[in-house]
Formats: C-alpha cells, sequence, structure tokens
C-alpha cells in the first residue's frame, strides 16, 4: 500500500506542475488588469505604477520563478479585487463546492446500487429495460441543459424552486439534481454490468446453494465484488463534478471554487484564478489517489501489481 501511495504522488508532481504552468500563463492571455482597475483616463505613469505595484512590470518567466518562490512557502499572492490573500478567497469558496459534490455523489451512488442491483437481478426484464434506456438518457445530457431547463420550468414558470442561493433546502435541489442526473446514469451502467457478472459467479451460487437470503447474495456477496469497477468510475466522476461545478456554480450562483474561477477570469485577478486551479488540482489529486488506495483495499490483485 505504501509502495501504491508513493508512486502515485511522484506521478502526480509532473501534472500538477503542468497545471501550474499551464493556468499562469493562459490567465495573462485575458487581457491587462490595468484596463478593469484604473479609470479611463489613467496616465502611463498611473499604469506604470499598477503594474509595478502588482509585480506585473517584470517579464513573464520573471513573474513565473517568483510565483513558484511564493507558493513554495504557501503564499498565493494578493487578490487585484480585494487586496485579500488570494488563498483564503478559495478557501471560503471551496467548502460550498465540497458539500455540493459531496451530497451529489453520496446520492447518485445509493441510488446507482439500488436501481443497477435490481436491474442485475433480472436481466433482460421490464424492470432492466426501463433502468438501462433512463440510464443511458441521464448520461448523455449535458449538464447546462439541465441547468437551464431546470431553472425555466421549477423556478421560472412553476415558481417551485429558486434560481440562486444556498439558504433553504429547497436552494440545494437545482443545483444537485443537476450534477447528480449524469453520474447517476453512468454509475447504473457500471454497477448493472458488474452485478450481472457477479451473480453468475461460482462463490454466488455456493452461497445459494448454503441457503443464503436472496438480499445477502445481492448485496452481501455480488455487490462486494462488484464494488471495485464502481468505485474507479465514481472517482473519475466525482472529479468531473469539478468540471460540471464551474457551469452549475454560475447559472444558479453557487458561491463555490467553480464561481469563483469564473469571476476571476472576467475580473482578471490572477493570484486568486491561479490560487483556486492550484488547489482544485490538488484535490483531484488527492481524490485519485484515495480512490486507488480503496480500489488496492478492494481487489488483492491490485496490491500485488503495486508489490511487485
Amino acid at each position: 500500500m505504501l509502495t501504491l501511495l508513493r508512486h502515485r504522488a511522484v506521478s502526480s508532481v509532473i501534472p500538477l506542475l503542468v497545471v501550474v504552468l499551464g493556468v499562469f500563463f493562459l490567465a495573462r492571455l485575458t487581457g491587462d488588469p490595468a484596463n478593469l482597475y484604473l479609470p479611463l483616463s489613467a496616465t502611463p505613469e498611473m499604469r506604470a505604477e499598477f503594474a509595478a505595484r502588482n509585480g506585473l512590470d517584470e517579464p513573464l518567466i520573471t513573474q513565473f520563478g517568483d510565483y513558484l518562490a511564493q507558493v513554495a512557502h504557501l503564499d498565493f499572492g494578493e487578490s487585484l479585487r480585494t487586496a485579500q490573500p488570494a488563498g483564503e478567497a478559495v478557501l471560503r469558496a471551496f467548502p460550498a463546492t465540497l458539500q455540493l459534490a459531496g451530497w451529489t455523489m453520496l446520492l447518485a451512488i445509493l441510488g446507482a446500487v439500488v436501481i443497477g442491483s435490481l436491474a442485475a437481478y433480472r436481466p433482460n426484464s421490464a424492470t432492466d429495460r426501463i433502468a438501462s434506456f433512463l440510464s443511458s438518457t441521464a448520461a448523455s445530457v449535458p449538464d447546462f441543459w439541465i441547468a437551464i431547463m431546470g431553472v425555466l420550468v421549477f423556478a421560472v414558470t412553476l415558481g417551485w424552486l429558486p434560481t440562486s442561493g444556498t439558504s433553504g433546502a429547497a436552494a440545494w435541489v437545482l443545483p444537485v439534481a443537476t450534477l447528480l442526473i449524469r453520474p447517476f446514469g453512468v454509475l447504473v451502467h457500471v454497477v448493472r454490468g458488474a452485478m450481472v457478472s457477479a451473480l453468475s459467479a461460482p462463490y454466488v451460487k455456493v452461497a445459494r446453494g448454503k441457503g443464503a437470503s436472496e438480499p445477502r447474495v445481492v448485496f452481501g456477496h455480488a455487490l462486494r465484488n462488484a464494488a471495485a469497477p464502481a468505485l474507479t468510475v465514481a472517482g473519475d466522476l466525482a472529479v468531473g463534478l469539478v468540471n460540471g461545478a464551474v457551469v452549475v456554480e454560475t447559472i444558479f450562483g453557487w458561491p463555490g471554487i467553480g464561481k469563483l474561477m469564473i469571476d476571476s477570469v472576467l475580473q482578471r485577478d490572477f493570484a486568486v484564478l491561479q490560487a483556486a486551479v492550484l488547489l482544485t488540482a490538488l484535490a483531484i489529486f488527492a481524490l485519485n489517489i484515495l480512490v486507488d488506495l480503496l480500489h488496492a483495499l478492494l481487489d488483492p490483485r491490485v496490491r500485488q501489481r503495486a508489490a511487485a
């Protein structure tokens, strides 16, 4: 396990550096922040003073080297918009995204386990065909379309749900439902396929021969062995929720990391954007490592390959 952990941690260093390098230089393509933060009548001297004060007067390579040195000391710079530490702004927004993603994945996994297991228990039955059709549809619909239609139908037309905010359970319904549908559809497919194979395995026949009840056979024996592929896919989907969160948080005004990124791009707040992307990348790498470790715990073959 330690070998696997060390290997995954080392292999994440280069992708992380690529992410840091990419966001630093791509952020500068959005334009000169002085055009937003200084009046139209600003003189060249005022622009030069603004650039010097914010470290934007040096060559890009020098700026990048200074940024890496700051990050090494956990200093992510100051927000151009608020003059507050960029790291604090990101840490304030990150919990909202974690809560949204956490509830989404929890509901998606629980629902997929139940529906996928029921569909696999009787393959080619009406239940199986309905579940397969609905899950295929859910996995194919893009997040932004679900969000727009949800606002149009349930907020604007019917007036049942708010269009934005975080206060009250009703404010959570549309954002969670929007992010939930696609992972749920994908996981139903994965759970069903894994359960069909598991239910036809010899150990399941042995368990039934010993008089084990059907719920124990399905959820105790078969599901435990079908959990490994479902867990791997669930980890990939959890990482994908970050991309979906950028769209969903912007549409619903959710004060999370995705909305903070969009706002930082529009406001050319380089320090906040860089800190948000870096922290998100670290969270994604940590999640991938956690999924690999859980997969190794569930599947001895993964531990053997890691030890080899």
